[in-house]
């Protein structure tokens, strides 16, 4: 079953064209890592997809339904949550109050559940976000968005600036997570990482996608060959 399709999306700021073209589906319960360089576009697609940038043209429908003009906190009450780059947390709001300020939906995760999945945010609980370090600050990202108790999980470079100790912990909680069965739009440049976690690997340059296929199946040259935009000689 089809959770996500993305039709011929095209997203501009101003004269600048981010994604050009771009068609792909999600089906449910799947996880797919979408990989490129800087300035390939993943970020501003799953934007698009959880209504935070608006799309010049082409559609985006969910579960069936087009939600291409729906604002974002509408598509929230569908089940869909977003985990940006850099955060974005309430810096002045403890651990705990950034998690219920997302509460949108009822289902599986609470406080307390989301606590359990991320151990290390219970003795931080009642601290503000802006105390805690980067991982624990991830860690609270990924959880306000759980809080939504989505259906589908979009997560913005979730590894960028931590290090290697903190990116394992926090990939440790994330698969339980996808182990549940939430399907999972992951943007991620660690190349290892994307083809570990994900079923099915999207790889973008310059806006379009160059290469798809699952990720069992995909030759690492290959992939680092469409990642960089590189071809091999005749």
């Amino acid at each position: 079953m089809t959770l996500v399709r993305v039709e011929e999306l095209d997203c501009r700021y101003g004269l600048l064209q981010a994604v050009r073209g771009v068609s792909f589906e999600v089906a449910l319960g799947e996880t797919v890592a979408l990989i490129g360089a800087n300035g390939a576009g993943k970020s501003t697609l799953l934007r698009t997809i959880a209504g935070a940038h608006k799309p010049h043209s082409g559609r985006v429908l969910f579960d069936g339904t087009d939600v291409t003009s729906m604002p974002a906190h509408r598509r929230v009450s569908l089940g869909i949550a977003l985990v940006p780059e850099g955060r974005r947390l309430f810096p002045s709001l403890t651990v705990e109050e950034n998690l219920r300020a997302a509460a949108a939906r009822k289902g599986r995760w609470n406080v307390q559940s989301v606590l359990e999945v991320f151990p290390v945010l219970q003795p931080r609980r009642h601290m503000a976000a802006a105390t805690l370090s980067g991982g624990e600050q991830q860690a609270v990202a990924i959880g306000r968005a759980l809080m939504c108790n989505p259906r589908l999980l979009l997560l913005d470079e979730v590894s960028l600036g931590l290090a290697p100790i903190v990116v394992e912990a926090v990939y440790r909680s994330l698969a339980g997570i996808i182990s549940e069965g939430t399907t999972v739009l992951l943007v991620e440049q660690d190349l290892a990482r994307a083809l570990k976690v994900a079923g099915r690997v999207i790889c973008m340059l310059e806006g379009r996608i160059v290469l798809e296929g699952e990720a069992a199946s995909l030759d690492r040259d290959r992939v680092v060959e469409a990642y960089f935009g590189l071809k091999r000689p005749a």
